[in-house]
C-alpha cells in the first residue's frame, strides 16, 4: 500500500533538505507498486527474456539521477513520476526486444504496452464477474482475443484509465495526475470507458 501522504511530504522535506537516506526511502518503497505495473504490461513474449524486476531497478537508478530535477519542480506527486519513467523503460525494453518483429504484430498496438494475457483475464473478471452476458463469459480463454481487440479500439485515454484503475489500482487523484486531469473528470470517463466497452463486448 502506498504511504500516507505526510509521510511523504516530510521524506520530501528531508530529500530536499539533501538527506540521501530519505531519497533511497522514497524510491525503494515505490518498488513494489513499480514491479505489479511492469508485470501487468509486459508482453507474453518477452516473459522469458525479460524480469520485470530489471526494468524496474533500472527505471529506480534513472530516478536517482533525476531526483534533483524532480524535486526542484515536483511537477506530480511521487509515485506517478516514477510510473512514469519505468512505463518508458518498458516501451524501449519492448522495442529492442520486438523490433524485429513489427511487421508482425497487430496493427492497433500502439505506443504504451497494452496488456499481458493474464491480465487480460484477471481485467476481466474484475469488470464483468458478476454479468451473466456475453461480459460476463470473458474470463473464457477464448474471449480473451476479443477482450483485447475492445481496449485497443477504446480511447487511448479511456484505456489507461480502466488499466490504471482496474489493473494498477492506482487511486482517483494519481490517475488524475498521470492524466493531468481532475479527479471529477477521472470519474467521468471511468464511467463512460466502462459503458464503451461493454458495449464493445457485447457488439
Amino acid at each position: 500500500m502506498p504511504a500516507s501522504k505526510s509521510d511523504t511530504v516530510v521524506l520530501l522535506e528531508r530529500a530536499r533538505a539533501g538527506d540521501a537516506d530519505a531519497v533511497n526511502e522514497l524510491l525503494i518503497r515505490n518498488r513494489h507498486r513499480l514491479r505489479k505495473m511492469v508485470g501487468v504490461r509486459l508482453d507474453a513474449r518477452l516473459a522469458a527474456r525479460v524480469d520485470p524486476s530489471d526494468v524496474v531497478q533500472e527505471t529506480l537508478l534513472e530516478a536517482h539521477r533525476q531526483f534533483p530535477e524532480y524535486l526542484r519542480t515536483l511537477p506530480v506527486p511521487i509515485y506517478p513520476w516514477l510510473r512514469g519513467l519505468a512505463l518508458r523503460k518498458l516501451i524501449r525494453v519492448q522495442r529492442e526486444h520486438l523490433g524485429a518483429q513489427k511487421r508482425s504484430v497487430r496493427r492497433e498496438e500502439t505506443l504504451v504496452p497494452l496488456l499481458s494475457e493474464d491480465s487480460v483475464a484477471i481485467l476481466a473478471r474484475r469488470l464483468f464477474s458478476k454479468d451473466s452476458g456475453p461480459a460476463g463469459r470473458v474470463v473464457r480463454a477464448e474471449q480473451q482475443a476479443r477482450v483485447r481487440e475492445s481496449l485497443t479500439r477504446l480511447d487511448s485515454l479511456d484505456r489507461e484509465l480502466l488499466i490504471m484503475h482496474y489493473m494498477e489500482q492506482l487511486s482517483i487523484g494519481e490517475i488524475g495526475s498521470v492524466l493531468a486531469i481532475g479527479e471529477s473528470a477521472v470519474k467521468m470517463r471511468h464511467l463512460r470507458a466502462l459503458r464503451r466497452l461493454r458495449a464493445l463486448l457485447e457488439e
